[in-house]
């Protein structure tokens, strides 16, 4: 059995990341240290209990740019959404940009997609 032990997004400042998810979707910070690496490291944790990593470059590492429009890959988180126009709106004031939607899929659902801080997709998706 293989069950998802975390996510890792890399950030040149991975403090103002780490607080822009914390302020955005209520992430909790479980630590934050410098590693041997040389790499600021931040361990938060979402309010579904996903473990999510957040970190500079370590010492001697080069990172390339993020991507936030769709491509192969890893390729956005899905956050669940009890208002997706009204959390549109907050993000948005927060410097996310409105990629797409809000539109209504066949079973009733509503999605969006936004491009966050640090050139990560994320799409919101409000339930029936």
């Amino acid at each position: 059995m293989y069950k998802i032990n975390h996510i890792h997004l890399k950030s040149s400042d991975p403090e103002s990341t780490a607080d822009w998810w914390v302020k955005a979707f209520n992430f909790k910070i479980k630590s934050d240290t410098t590693r041997s690496f040389g790499d600021r490291f931040i361990m938060c944790e979402s309010e579904g209990g996903l473990a999510v990593n957040i970190s500079n470059e370590r010492t001697g590492e080069t990172l390339g740019q993020g991507d936030s429009n769709p491509h192969f890959g890893l390729e956005h988180f899905g956050l669940d959404s009890d208002d997706i126009d009204s959390d549109i709106g907050k993000l948005v004031s927060m410097g996310a940009i409105l990629a797409e939607g809000p539109f209504s899929l066949d079973d009733g659902r509503k999605i969006a997609f936004l491009k966050v801080p640090g050139d990560v997709r994320v799409e919101l998706i409000q339930g029936i």
